[in-house]
């Protein structure tokens, strides 16, 4: 479930980046903000720095199970990974909803 703060900084996040959260620009402004490289963060999710680099850039989705493994390479909560990379697939589709997860 997202609480009121993380909705905050979800806002905050969106306002920062212009835009929709969407996963690629999610992971960026982590990744950035944690102070890990680009080529770090790859090679500990056993992808390539181009691969990456396309889903930071949102040329490429990720599954659930990839933003299942960003979320604990990185040490955050799965359920906003998962969110946010659901959101990326139903915008896609043409769907603009949020997605909001809640453990069962």
């Amino acid at each position: 479930m997202i609480t009121k703060a993380r909705s905050e900084a979800r806002k905050f996040l969106e306002s920062l980046r212009g835009g929709a959260l969407t996963f690629g620009r999610m992971i960026a402004s982590i990744r950035l903000a944690d102070g890990i490289q680009q080529a770090e963060l790859a090679r500990r999710m056993k992808i390539s720095r181009a691969h990456l680099c396309d889903i930071e850039n949102s040329r490429r989705n990720v599954s659930v199970d990839r933003a299942v493994q960003f979320a604990r390479v990185l040490g955050y909560s799965t359920n906003q990974f998962v969110a946010v990379a659901v959101e990326d697939e139903l915008r896609k589709a043409g769907l603009k909803v949020k997605v909001r997860l809640e453990a069962a």
